[in-house]
Formats: structure tokens, C-alpha cells, sequence
């Protein structure tokens, strides 16, 4: 009877463990000697569901994603084109802004579990793949994408269900985290971008709906905070669900017991 509390109770601790260890060791990063460069792929990662964040929402709108670029400075720029009202130039502009948050959220509710935490992986590496084969245009984009899509496709495919799980956890850590660390791009009017400066999101934002363009980072903010208040909350809840869950059904079974 105590051999499968102990399994889950394992899986359980390391969903927790790990998250505390990705946060340490992100964090780590902005102090040792060369961190930065390690931790430029993260950055790229941040940047990854960013600009597809755009393009997703210019789709869920109605108009056409035509190509998604990015360099290894970690700028990046999603074209679409369109006849796009008001209100769609401020919402694809928005996806953007809280494409990492939303992502990390969705990341941290797959990984509860194993097995949602695979899933994830299946479903996050065909999602690029199917970037990389209809929008990804730029080589280093290109490179890095489909870096990207094999190792997550491998992971859930090759890998045990335990690594999926950490998998999981470790990205949305790095998408959640990227949200305060890349926080002050919601407060400039500019975007300085390998293809040149250009309006920022929020500057975007704020000539398509009058607003000041600070107003609108503060309110994209906001709202990813509160996504990733969500995610966290799902995953602890679930994670200590399923404990409780394990505990009961064994108290009764020993009930029954003779």
C-alpha cells in the first residue's frame, strides 16, 4: 500500500523542487560571470512567444500572419497584413505583450501532471513546426525555431514522463519570469529592432485607441500578472489535489482492509 503514495508523492515534490529550482537558477544568471550569454536563449524564448503572439492574434481577427522574424540580439517582428479596424490593431498588438504570460499560464496548468505535461509538449512542438513550415523567414529564425520544435517533439516522444514534466515547468518559469524582466518594454513609445526602429506595441496601442501608450502597459501588465497568478494558483492547486486525492482513496482502502 505505501509503494504508490511514495511514486506520487515523488512526482509531486519534484513539480515543486523544480520550480523553485528553475526560478534560483534564472535568477542565478544576472550574477555570475557570463550568465547573460547563457541565458540568451531563454530571452529568445521570451521573444518566440512574443512575436507569435502577434501573429496569433492578427489570425484569431481574421487577417493574414504573413511571416515572424527574429535575430539573436532577441528583437523580433511579426507582419501581418489586413484591413483591420480600431479595435483589432490594438488587440493583435496586445497578443504580444501577454503572449509570454499567456503561454507560462498555460505551461504551469499542463504541468501539474505527467501526462498533461507531454501533451503539452506534443502540442507546444507541432504548434512550431507549423510556424517554422508556414511564417518562420529569417535564418536565425529558422535555426532557432526548429531547434526548438525537435527538442520538445524528442522530449515528449523519447523522453521519460518525469522529464516532460520539468520540461514544462522549466519554460513557463522562463516565459513567467521574462514577463517582469522584459517589463520595461511596456513603457517606451519606441521599439528598436534589428529591422529598424519603430512604434512600440503600446505606442501602437495608444494611436489606435487614444489613450496614452503608458496606460495601456500598465493594463497589459496587469493582466499578465494576473495570468500567471491563475497559472501558479492551478498548479499548486493540482499538484496538492492530487496528494489529498492519493491519501484519501488509500485511507479508504485500509477501511476495508480485514
Amino acid at each position: 500500500m505505501s509503494e504508490p503514495t511514495t511514486t506520487s508523492m515523488t512526482s509531486i515534490q519534484r513539480a515543486r523542487v523544480f520550480l523553485a529550482l528553475s526560478v534560483l537558477v534564472t535568477i542565478a544568471l544576472y550574477f555570475v560571470p557570463y550568465g547573460h550569454l547563457i541565458g540568451r536563449p531563454l530571452m529568445w524564448l521570451s521573444t518566440l512567444a512574443h512575436e507569435l503572439g502577434h501573429g496569433v492574434a492578427a489570425v484569431l481577427m481574421g487577417h493574414e500572419f504573413r511571416k515572424f522574424e527574429m535575430w539573436a540580439n532577441g528583437s523580433g517582428v511579426a507582419t501581418w497584413a489586413g484591413l483591420p479596424s480600431r479595435f483589432d490593431r490594438a488587440f493583435i498588438s496586445a497578443g504580444g505583450l501577454v503572449g509570454p504570460a499567456l503561454v507560462a499560464g498555460l505551461g504551469f496548468w499542463l504541468g501539474r501532471e505527467e501526462k498533461t505535461s507531454r501533451g503539452g509538449l506534443m502540442f507546444f512542438g507541432g504548434v512550431l513546426t507549423l510556424a517554422l513550415i508556414l511564417v518562420v523567414r529569417n535564418l536565425f529564425g529558422v535555426v532557432f525555431v526548429a531547434a526548438v520544435a525537435a527538442a520538445l517533439l524528442a522530449i515528449a516522444f523519447k523522453a521519460k514522463p518525469w522529464v516532460s514534466q520539468v520540461t514544462v515547468v522549466f519554460v513557463a518559469v522562463q516565459l513567467a519570469l521574462s514577463v517582469f524582466s522584459r517589463g520595461d518594454y511596456l513603457f517606451t513609445d519606441v521599439a528598436n529592432t534589428s529591422a529598424g526602429p519603430m512604434p512600440s506595441d503600446v505606442a501602437q496601442m495608444a494611436d489606435a485607441l487614444f489613450l496614452p501608450y503608458w496606460f495601456w502597459g500598465a493594463l497589459c501588465g496587469a493582466f499578465s500578472v494576473a495570468v500567471l497568478l491563475l497559472g501558479l494558483r492551478l498548479f499548486f492547486k493540482g499538484v496538492g489535489g492530487g496528494a489529498a486525492g492519493m491519501k484519501g482513496s488509500q485511507a479508504s482502502k485500509a477501511s476495508l482492509a480485514p
